[in-house]
């Protein structure tokens, strides 16, 4: 069969590799310039950022399936087994920042970058995809992985009904602040995380205590409430107030650049109860972390679930 999945997020390239090993032709198209979604690494100058998830963990045996695959490949490897405390659960992370995880999954996916999807159709026989190029493309199956606001979107307007509690989903946001430093003299402790360290941050991230930036190197991610109070202030006045927020983790170390990250579906507040969802027709299905859990295992085994339903 023809599918066409719609994200190259982390659900949507599992989605994609599942429906590949099944024999069938998929195509990817994401409006991004690369593939990951919020499994994003940045590059500033000698520095490399996690700025997007930070980690994740393994809870089922089918998550820990594929991380064992992804551990041989070389992929991923164990960070720490917590932050503040040790609880025995590895936390992993790319080998060289998030990103990695999702460029090996696109090895050999024909994914299309920098395509925005603009109207989903249902034609007599199959499913119509137009491309912001004006092309249309032709599907048996679709797979949507955007957060859920940006799938009622394209749903709605091609008169395809979403389940009202789906489609109400809503996200928590993430405000975010990426430094680069002079020197490791910042009061970031080993092993380089801290979870809800202040009343500002949900998270602190040393990346190079992760072992990914060769140059000291800060994520800061702000909690979902303040990121809410402060969501629609200029980029200069978020940048400035997380900064200032900053200061007392700093140290004595030298910021030598900043800039600010905006994440307006960082988190889902409410699951939806399976793995995925599929319209009557069992031809078009959604996923993405607001279904299997708003972790890097929920999108993982979403996709997967997706596309074994979509297909079966």
């Amino acid at each position: 069969m023809r599918v066409i999945v719609v994200g190259a997020g982390l659900s949507g390239l599992m989605a994609a590799r599942e429906c590949v090993a099944q024999g069938h032709d998929v195509t990817v198209f994401d409006k991004g310039r690369g593939v990951g979604g919020r499994l994003a690494t940045r590059r500033i100058k000698d520095a490399t950022l996690d700025h997007g998830a930070q980690f994740f963990t393994v809870r089922s045996d089918e998550m820990q399936t594929h991380v064992d695959q992804w551990l041989t490949a070389g992929v991923v490897r164990e960070w720490c087994r917590g932050f503040s405390e040790v609880d025995g659960h590895p936390r992993y992370i790319g080998t060289n920042g998030m990103t990695s995880i999702a460029k090996h999954l696109a090895i050999g996916l024909d994914v299309r970058l920098s395509t925005l999807v603009f109207s989903l159709t249902r034609g007599d026989t199959d499913w119509i995809i137009t491309t912001d190029d004006g092309v249309a493309h032709h599907a048996d199956r679709v797979i949507l992985t955007a957060p859920i606001p940006q799938s009622f979107s394209l749903m709605f307007g091609g008169g395809i009904e979403m389940p009202t509690e789906l489609r109400n989903t809503d996200y928590d946001r993430t405000l975010g602040l990426l430094v680069t430093l002079d020197s490791n003299n910042h009061n970031v402790s080993s092993p380089g995380g801290m979870q809800f360290p202040d009343d500002v941050f949900s998270f602190i991230g040393d990346n190079a205590a992760k072992g990914i930036s060769d140059t000291p190197a800060l994520t800061f991610h702000a909690n979902p409430d303040w990121s809410l109070a402060n969501f629609d202030l200029t980029n200069r006045e978020i940048h400035d107030a997380l900064l200032e927020a900053a200061t007392p983790w700093l140290g004595t170390s030298v910021v030598t650049s900043s800039e600010v990250k905006k994440w307006r579906f960082a988190i889902p507040k409410k699951l939806w109860p399976e793995a995925c969802w599929v319209d009557d027709s069992g031809t078009l299905a959604i996923a993405g972390d607001a279904f299997a859990g708003p972790r890097v295992e929920g999108a993982v085994l979403s996709g997967v679930a997706a596309a074994r339903s979509a297909l079966a």
